[in-house]
């Protein structure tokens, strides 16, 4: 992931940002990448033994981790070995990335010039910031900001007062009005006097024949993307965390809530106001009965219900009780 909307820092060193890291002197940061995308010359972290299989099979030239995690970690990664690992992710990214812990606002918002976008349609007081790419036959309703460097692909229907930053979104996505996409996530770092926020440097990709209806919020990623799988249809007030990703033909009815960095299936099905935990996976064709709060992984082909959520012929069973 190479992010085109966030500042960044070049020529930092490891050792500009951990002193005493025992590495070359040379060694230059390209970027902040999680276990399974880091090449050699980025800096990555674990900080969860439910990682382990990406950590054996990272290619990172620098991982934050703990004393007891980074056997885990291949022999040729340097190590910096923490007692909080998202406290010093945070400050490394900081270093890097240093205006993305705060949504700052746009600046170069400007009315859409028509020459620019000769085959685009826009309502009334629409604003455009600069670099962002708007596909052929797109229309783009009332009172809608479209945050620098954003990229709509062609045949889209952009509701009324929509905000969409930091965002890639593909051909023949629908948003319904009130929609908000690509701000920052909810995180912090929690001390005794200061919650420390974590920055965001990911972004949010909604891939083609999406829709996605009233007053939703999806936050772009973290260090990871936030995505939203090709013809997946998410329903109203609807809230997908950072680093979430939802797969393909998903149906996500009103008011679910996805906890951050869970992954899900493809062909899921979540009933209303249903919760998701963060850190899940969720298997292929998966349907989850409505106020259900999920709170651990669930394989394919399952049917679950409840809080704890459960197979449904064991919440049946339960309810008869």
């Amino acid at each position: 992931m190479v992010s085109n909307f966030f500042f960044k820092k070049k020529n930092i060193k490891a050792k500009d940002i951990f002193p005493g890291i025992k590495t070359k002197e040379n060694f230059l940061i390209e970027d902040v990448k999680p276990l399974h995308l880091a090449k050699k010359n980025h800096i990555t972290f674990f900080d969860s033994i439910k990682y382990k299989d990406y950590a054996q099979k990272t290619q990172a030239g620098v991982c934050i981790t703990t004393k007891k995690l980074e056997f885990y970690l291949p022999k040729k990664i340097v190590r910096i070995i923490v007692k909080n690992v998202l406290f010093d992710l945070a400050k490394a990214i900081k270093c890097i990335y240093p205006t993305a812990d705060i949504d700052y606002p746009d600046l170069t918002l400007k009315k859409p010039a028509k020459n620019k976008y000769k085959n685009v349609k826009f309502g009334n007081n629409v604003l455009i910031g600069s670099g962002v790419k708007i596909g052929k036959n797109t229309i783009v309703g009332s009172n809608t900001i479209l945050e620098k460097n954003v990229t709509l692909g062609k045949n889209c229907v952009i509701g009324s007062n929509i905000v969409i930053k930091n965002s890639i979104i593909g051909d023949n996505v629908v948003l319904q009005d009130g929609c908000k996409i690509g701000q920052k996530g909810f995180g912090f770092i929690p001390l005794k006097d200061k919650n420390i926020k974590f920055p965001h440097i990911g972004r949010v990709i909604i891939e083609s024949d999406v829709e996605i209806a009233s007053g939703c919020t999806i936050d772009r990623g973290s260090v990871d993307d936030t995505i939203i799988g090709k013809n997946t249809y998410l329903d109203n007030q609807v809230h997908v965390a950072h680093n979430v990703k939802i797969g393909s033909n998903c149906m996500i009815a009103g008011q679910v809530g996805f906890a951050g960095s869970s992954v899900i299936g493809n062909n899921v099905s979540i009933g209303g106001q249903a919760g998701i935990s963060g850190h899940l996976k969720i298997g292929n064709n998966v349907k989850i009965g409505g106020g259900s709060g999920v709170v651990k992984d669930i394989e394919d082909n399952k049917i679950i219900m409840g809080y704890p959520a459960v197979l449904l012929k064991d919440f049946l069973k339960n309810s008869k009780k």
